[in-house]
Order: C-alpha cells, then sequence, then structure tokens
C-alpha cells in the first residue's frame, strides 16, 4: 500500500508499505477514503513533538471503509462507512468513564498524561497514522463512528479531531450569554472555535492572526472581528481598549507551540527547544482576559515545561482548563447541528490533493501558500 513516510524534520514522502495486520481481536483494518493534514501535524514535520521516529506515518483525521475485523468486534462490519476520532481509546477505565477520551489509561504505554492518538510520535503510543490506503484501528468497537445516511464525507473527516476540538476549546470557556470571546489563530481549530462560540452564545467574537488571507477566511467563515497582531504594540493593551477596559471574558489558544509575535519566545521554545514551544499566545491569552475571566487552551505544547505568567493568573483569579478534545462525547452534538444546516465544515477545505502528493500538501499548508486553510487526501481508491 502507499503511506506517508516520515524522513526528519521538513522531509516526507509516500513509500509502499506492507498492509496492516489484524493483531488484536478487538482490531479492524479501514481502508482510507479521506484523511487530513492537521496543523498539529506541522509540529511533527517541524521537529518539534519528542520521539517522533523517522519511519513514522502521520494522520490522525480520516475516514474510512472498514475491511476485515477481529472476532472480538460486534459494532461493525466489512463494508461500514466509518469516520475514527483521532484518539484511540478503550471505552471502560477511570478516565473514559468520565468521557476524558484523550486521557485513556490503557493504550499508551509511553506517558502519564495524554492517551493514545493515531500517528502522533511515539509519545502518544506509536500508533501508524491515516495518511495512507489502509491502517489499522484498534478497539474497534469503542472508537470508529458508522457515517449517519446522508452525512457528506467532506463534514465526516472534519469531524475526526478539528471540528470537535475547536467545539470542545469553546466549550471549555465556559462562554456566556452575551461574552466577549478572543480567538488566537485563524487556522482549522481557530476557525471552528470561533464557530462554536457563536453556538454558545457569545456576543462577539474576535480573531487574531497575521496572515491576511486567514484572517479574510476567517470573517467571512466565522462572521467575527480579526485583528493582525504584527499592527499591534501590546495585545493586552489592544484588547482591552476594544472591550471597555476590562479585557476579554473568554480567551482561546489555538495555535500552540509554534505561535509567532515574540522574538525571545521564538527563540527559546522553537529554534533552541529550551522549553515546550514559544508560549507566546499563552502570554496573550493570559494578560488580555479580564480578571476573573476563563482561558481555553487547545493549542499543541510539547512536554515537559513551558515559560508561563502564572503569577498574573493567579492574582488575576482566572480559570484555565486545557485538553485534547474527547472527540466521541461531542459526535452527537456536531451531527446535529450539520444535519440542520447551521454549518458545513467542508467550507474550510481549500486543497484536495491525492495521496500521492502528500509532500507537496505539507509545503502548502507549512508555507501557507495558495491561501491555504486545508488540506485533504486522497488515496487511489477514493478517486476511482
Amino acid at each position: 500500500m502507499l503511506a506517508m513516510n516520515y524522513r526528519g524534520p521538513y522531509r516526507v514522502r509516500i513509500d509502499e508499505r506492507a498492509e496492516p495486520e489484524i493483531e488484536h481481536p478487538g482490531d479492524a483494518i479501514v481502508r482510507v477514503t479521506r484523511s487530513c493534514i492537521c496543523g498539529s501535524d506541522l509540529h511533527l514535520y517541524h521537529g518539534l513533538v519528542p520521539d517522533t521516529r523517522v519511519g513514522t506515518t502521520f494522520g490522525h483525521e480520516f475516514t474510512g471503509v472498514v475491511e476485515r475485523v477481529g472476532p472480538d468486534v460486534q459494532r461493525l462490519k466489512p463494508g461500514d462507512r466509518v469516520l475514527v476520532p483521532f484518539n484511540i481509546f478503550c471505552g471502560t477505565c477511570f478516565f473514559c468513564s468520565r468521557e476524558l477520551f484523550s486521557n485513556c489509561h490503557n493504550v499508551n504505554p509511553e506517558a502519564t498524561a495524554v492517551g493514545g492518538i493515531f500517528g502522533y510520535s511515539h509519545t502518544t503510543g506509536g500508533y501508524a497514522g491515516g495518511q495512507a490506503e489502509y491502517v489499522r484501528v484498534p478497539m474497534a468497537d469503542i472508537g470508529p463512528t458508522v457515517l449517519p445516511e446522508g452525512l457528506d464525507e467532506d463534514d465526516a473527516v472534519l469531524l475526526t479531531d478539528v471540528f470537535p476540538t475547536g467545539y470542545q476549546a469553546a466549550e471549555m470557556g465556559s462562554i456566556r450569554e452575551g461574552d466577549t470571546v478572543v480567538v488566537f489563530g485563524a487556522g482549522p481549530v481557530g476557525l471552528f472555535a470561533a464557530r462554536s462560540a457563536w453556538f454558545m452564545g457569545a456576543g462577539r467574537v474576535i480573531v487574531v492572526d497575521h496572515v491576511e488571507y486567514r484572517l479574510a477566511f476567517a470573517r467571512e467563515f466565522a462572521h467575527c472581528e480579526t485583528v493582525d497582531f504584527k499592527s499591534v504594540c501590546d495585545m493586552a493593551i489592544h484588547i482591552k481598549k476594544m472591550t471597555d477596559g476590562l479585557g476579554a471574558d473568554v480567551c482561546i489558544d489555538c495555535v500552540g507551540a509554534e505561535a509567532a509575535g515574540s522574538f525571545a519566545q521564538t527563540l527559546t521554545g522553537v529554534k533552541l527547544k529550551l522549553q515546550g514551544g514559544a508560549a507566546t499566545v499563552l502570554h496573550w491569552a493570559i494578560n488580555s482576559v479580564r480578571k476573573g475571566g476563563h482561558v481555553s487552551i487547545v493549542g499543541v505544547y510539547g512536554p515537559t515545561f513551558n515559560a508561563l505568567p502564572i503569577g498574573n493568573a493567579v492574582n488575576k483569579g482566572l480559570t484555565l482548563r486545557m485538553n485534547q478534545a474527547s472527540v466521541k462525547r461531542h459526535l452527537p452534538k456536531l451531527i446535529e447541528h450539520i444535519q440542520a444546516g447551521r454549518i458545513r465544515p467542508s467550507d474550510i477545505i481549500t486543497h484536495r490533493l491525492p495521496l500521492e502528493e502528500v509532500a507537496e500538501g505539507y509545503h502548502l499548508f507549512s508555507s501557507k501558500l495558495d491561501d491555504c486553510i486545508k488540506v485533504v487526501l486522497l488515496p487511489p481508491s477514493a478517486r476511482a
């Protein structure tokens, strides 16, 4: 089969690999029909996530058709069209029983924090990802969701990560009716966080970025105000001026480790790797939110240290919430939003490329070329 092959920072290619096999009675083999390149894949691509090994296949956003199932699988059968959440989880442990599927205790021997994730380094279990023709899906009775009749597959693939992650980002902000919400980052997750903020009653939504085509896209897709941070001397002062001197009610970090905007943070967190990524947006969020406000963090940071203004957060009485999204918990509500016509997730897809052009897809997305917002990869069978 064809599969993406990581050869080191900024180096990916397509290679022939052996098709995956059933390794456990609860496994399924899924023939991939759509896979995406995610903004968090770029952290791997740029060499910022520990233990990203040469030879890894990335890809934690994918849909497909069940080809084979292990003898213990009861809820899926060959031929089922499925979307597969990026989380791998058992469904029964202490954390899964509390719907903290991203923190499953039984699927990742490499960490005590995050659970398993498809195609996201050995820090999340070392599972092969979906930027391939076939993928082994563990815990197949637990994670995958059969596509409802009439759900477009381009919409479905965005339910595997970015839409649920953006939705949970807004949810963790505890948005109240009329709140002012600032979303840092106009990438796919930020776009969905901004749209989801309206679902939760926001009275005003502001998206911060520095790439003009992304800001223009945010204004169109999320019906929001925008701020180009390169035109701002001090982000906290600017946001306070926009909010009667108080600050935003909710600030959401949808950027993570590779945030631009601070030379010192970029030097220590990205270039020298003295901390787990540039914490620029965390500083902006904590300093821009009002006293007693909420900060929600879904941007990806590496372990184990970041230089944060925690004293500011304490003295302002802030509530900070953060986690990887527990996709399965959100799917019923998000599918309802799609079926009711309130949102069409596939509107953010700007590029559909053959799987064989995965290297070009990473280059386009990483370098922000050709007004790229979201890349979907199509294996040969999906183009037949």
